[in-house]
């Protein structure tokens, strides 16, 4: 079945994914290398061929609409076959493909890392990329046994005798639907007040929940109890909506949740929610020009400065 001639361009939709990650049409007109009223312009007729509203703008920035992160997550897809077939065909006519296998964490994999990649993609594009999402933990295996030659995590702890290197940082936040009771709390929870109450919780291994665990650690308290365990960041977050329980997730995971009203955030004193963004790798650098060029992006393009 032909595409209608109204389908929207690649780098139209290439655009609109660097704006939901980024947060500022600014920022992706940068790094597009166009000027923002020729961003301004491309998005407005973006969702005139949609026949959708995809962003709602204020002075602090652009948020995507409900409609808009269904339509975000659904370009990434296009643009990341797209990347493939764009990469594997190079790699056909150079006679010499290159190959970087990076493995993320979930967090990651699915709010970070179709920037940098894109960007990676406009620097080198020869180079043909295969990721693979997992947890932390299985990151740090496929990075340690050799079939992943870049991996990205967000868990606090020991990375095995593996190289890395902070990228950036992330900021974990409490969040419950909109009739649950803490989302009337006039007064913060207190960290133990978070720990003995049921939570839904991503699984054991997620970079997620181990930054959990070692936040109630060092603020004193015992580890998160846990009312369901589900093995993704989305399915954590339905569940929430659906009157499941309260959770812990990242910031970049529920921005446009928090934005439409679908998740309201809840305060916590005397708890250090921050956490580190890592890149490791064996042996003591980078294995090759590829990797280097991803880590300098990711370092450029992360939402938050490193500690």
């Amino acid at each position: 079945m032909p595409l209608p001639s109204t389908f929207p361009q690649l780098e139209s939709l290439d655009l609109f994914c660097s704006v939901v990650q980024l947060g500022s049409l600014s920022r992706a007109a940068e790094l597009h290398g166009v000027a923002q009223p020729s961003a301004s312009a491309r998005m407005r007729q973006l969702e005139r061929q949609l026949g959708v509203t995809l962003l709602t703008r204020s002075p602090a920035g652009s948020m995507p609409t409900a409609t808009g992160s269904l339509v975000a997550n659904w370009a990434a897809q296009l643009l990341t076959a797209a990347d493939e077939l764009s990469a594997g065909v190079a790699a056909l006519k150079s006679g010499v493909p290159g190959r970087l296998v990076v493995a993320a964490s979930f967090t990651i994999a699915e709010y970070l890392l179709p920037t940098w990649l894109g960007a990676l993609r406009r620097k080198q594009p020869d180079v043909a990329v295969e990721l693979e999402v997992v947890n932390s933990t299985g990151v740090l295996r496929r990075v340690r046994e050799g079939s992943a030659h870049l991996g990205f995590i967000e868990s606090p702890g020991s990375t095995g005798g593996l190289s890395s290197l902070e990228v950036g940082a992330d900021e974990l936040v409490v969040v419950a639907a909109p009739d649950h009771a803490w989302a009337r709390r006039r007064k913060p929870l207190s960290a133990s007040h978070l720990a003995t109450t049921p939570l839904v919780l991503r699984e054991l291994g997620s970079g997620t929940r181990d930054a959990l665990v070692a936040a109630l650690a060092a603020a004193g308290v015992g580890a998160p109890h846990t009312s369901l365990e589900l093995g993704s960041t989305a399915a954590v977050k339905a569940a929430v909506e659906a009157g499941a329980g309260p959770a812990v997730l990242s910031r970049l995971a529920v921005h446009a949740e928090l934005g439409a009203g679908r998740l309201v955030r809840v305060s916590v004193d005397g708890l250090d929610l921050h956490r580190r963004l890592r890149a490791v790798w064996r042996g003591g650098s980078p294995p090759d020009s590829s990797a280097s060029t991803l880590l300098d992006l990711a370092k450029k393009l992360s939402p938050f400065e490193p500690n």
